[in-house]
């Protein structure tokens, strides 16, 4: 099978044939149909995500596919079944080995690219959200980067939530993107975020996705008694957070770390993955995908995402 593999964190991936595994007991084996592309990727390729796998691997942490093979003691799915994986890695090839515990089966009706776009960006911000956060109606949501794979997310989830949603995103197309995704305030890159965010009447939950100067007047702009939640840090530098203010305005911080809640409370992913997959059966939530790429410009979807041009996800099919 063809895959994308990293043998060496100081040189790009490549393109090779590999023979796939079988499945061991309580796996499954997918003829992979499309694969979501995250920013965890571009960590993966350099060795610095907290979950990289010992080389060589394949990256790609979430697929849909077609079972083609099922190792022992796997009773809940059946040869020609249509699922999605959170796999954390091994999703950018033809053909991959998985554990059957984390896969989830795909609705009729629900496209191969969409339910490869919806685990990680969906799943992040509804567990934060909902779980982490705990959103309540009526309440203000502040987010940075809400036009990035899991900012679109934030902001359809925190309105469908009943919050008022503030989107913070670079350039008119991408606050285009938000606001179609139902954000009632928009602020531009270049504005002053802390000052608008204080004219709006501060925030109550923070939702940040970059980091940097940005975390900064986020936390600034937040109200007496916020909920923070620092999702990543595009902006390549990781937000410092002065406790003293934290006791001034009893703050909140919460670390929230999707592939964590994997691990030690898997039934809270699961819920939210059951929970969103039926939400996009009943119109409620629509992945955005600007991008839909064959395998073998993988590598240009890559740099979409290193150089935040896309919108939303960008998704690459094997066939």
């Amino acid at each position: 099978m063809l895959c994308l593999r990293v043998t060496d964190f100081s040189a790009p991936p490549s393109f090779c044939d590999i023979t796939c595994a079988d499945p061991g007991p309580g796996q499954i084996r997918l003829r992979i149909r499309a694969c979501g592309l995250n920013f965890a990727d571009l960590l993966l390729l350099k060795g610095t995500y907290q979950d990289t796998p010992d080389l060589p691997f394949t990256p790609g942490l979430e697929v849909a596919g077609e079972v083609i093979a099922l190792g022992k003691d796997v009773a809940n799915f059946n040869l020609g079944d249509r699922v999605a994986v959170f796999c954390g890695s091994g999703g950018l090839a033809e053909e991959g080995v998985f554990e059957a515990s984390r896969a989830i089966p795909i609705p009729a009706g629900m496209s191969d690219e969409d339910a490869a776009a919806m685990l990680i960006a969906y799943g992040t911000s509804h567990v934060a959200l909902e779980h982490c956060a705990r959103l309540q109606s009526g309440e203000t949501l502040l987010v940075t980067g809400a036009a990035g794979g899991v900012g679109l997310t934030a902001v359809e989830i925190g309105k469908l939530m009943g919050a008022r949603v503030i989107a913070h995103a670079r350039g008119a197309g991408k606050l285009r993107a938000a606001q179609n995704a139902g954000a009632d305030h928009l602020i531009d890159d270049s504005e002053d975020l802390r000052a608008i965010v204080k004219s709006l009447g501060g925030s109550d939950v923070v939702y940040d996705a970059i980091g940097g100067g940005v975390w900064k007047d986020a936390f600034r702009s937040a109200n007496p008694g916020a909920r923070l939640l620092p999702i990543g840090f595009a902006s390549g530098e990781v937000p410092q957070i002065p406790a003293n203010h934290l006791l001034v305005k009893n703050l909140t911080v919460i670390g929230f770390y999707i592939g964590g809640y994997l691990k030690a409370r898997p039934e809270v992913i699961r819920n939210s993955f059951e929970t969103l997959f039926r939400w996009h059966g009943e119109g409620r939530i629509k992945p955005h995908v600007s991008h839909v790429l064959p395998f073998e410009k993988t590598f240009e979807g890559l740099e979409m995402l290193r150089n935040r041009t896309s919108t939303g996800k960008v998704v690459i099919t094997m066939s």
